[in-house]
């Protein structure tokens, strides 16, 4: 653990560490909506992917700029952040590429982390610019786990929560083998015509990760029997992974994501990966999903 800097606004606050740069606390009241780690089931809380979703087929890849050696969901997390903004309500960090980032992901690049609150809302936003003299390929995404319960729920259990979509439709998600790896060509339909799904342990356990594409109005609750919750917007993320670690776990991961993990239809060439983002030399692209706890 490095760091810690607390924002607020209103009744809203969150805590972020500087290590990763990742979300610790996210409180409304003195309701704790965030998982709050645990080694028994899962250490992490809201880890940021960077440069990749998921995993690359054998942790590997080939590259413009040659070989790309990256475990699952990338370096981000792994490094300390510098804080290069602050203010009671936000505060943005930074990562450079590094000879060390480099041998694992062979590009140049800045990666700005924010975190804002407004006492409604916490909005996570990413922004990658290229800083070398080569096209910079990457997908990024968010990885925030819920408690389950949220407060105001407490002794409701894990099947008594739903994942609740802005409208009805029907949700085909691809088959996932035990190395993460994903197949379009084997998909489960899990409803039809409906705007809500009842989490279930099972169902987790199945699939490995429930990998949605193509959320319409890119939003979803998660809500709890007595209407409590959190609701997530994620507007350019075509794809919402949720997780749990065992059977046992109270918690929920709802994570808005850019791209996803390697597929069986993929080569192993980095820039042909589903969700790609290509900047050329000197751009920048941001990417921002919100969290609403109620």
């Amino acid at each position: 653990m490095g760091t810690l800097t607390n924002i607020s606004a209103g009744r809203l606050s969150a805590q972020i560490d500087a290590t990763g740069a990742q979300l610790m606390s996210l409180k409304l009241g003195e309701g704790e909506y965030l998982w709050q780690g645990d080694e028994r089931f899962w250490p992490r809380r809201a880890p940021v992917l960077f440069p990749i979703v998921g995993c690359l087929r054998n942790d590997f890849a080939t590259s413009s700029q040659g070989e790309v050696h990256l475990k699952r969901h990338g370096v981000a997390r792994l490094y300390d952040h510098a804080v290069v903004e602050q203010a009671p309500s936000s505060v943005t960090y930074e990562l450079v590429s590094s000879d060390e980032t480099r041998a694992a992901y062979p590009f140049d690049f800045k990666l700005n982390m924010s975190y804002s609150v407004d006492g409604e809302r916490l909005t996570q936003t990413f922004s990658v610019t290229n800083t070398g003299e080569v096209d910079l390929p990457f997908t990024l995404g968010g990885h925030p786990a819920f408690n389950v319960p949220v407060p105001g729920e407490e002794g409701a259990s894990f099947s008594d929560y739903a994942l609740v979509f802005p409208e009805r439709w029907t949700a085909s998600v691809p088959t996932i083998d035990e190395r993460g790896l994903h197949d379009f060509s084997t998909m489960h339909e899990l409803f039809r015509d409906s705007d809500r799904l009842r989490l279930s342990h099972e169902l987790i356990d199945r699939l490995l990760t429930v990998v949605f594409v193509d959320v319409p109005g890119r939003g979803v609750r998660l809500e709890g029997p007595s209407g409590h919750g959190v609701e997530l917007s994620f507007d350019g993320f075509d794809y919402l992974g949720v997780w749990t670690a065992s059977s046992e776990a109270p918690f929920v991961a709802i994570e808005p994501w850019v791209g996803c993990a390697t597929a069986y239809d993929e080569s192993d060439v980095f820039e042909e990966k589903r969700g790609t983002i290509v900047l050329a030399p000197g751009e920048t692209c941001e990417r921002s999903f919100s969290m609403r706890p109620f």
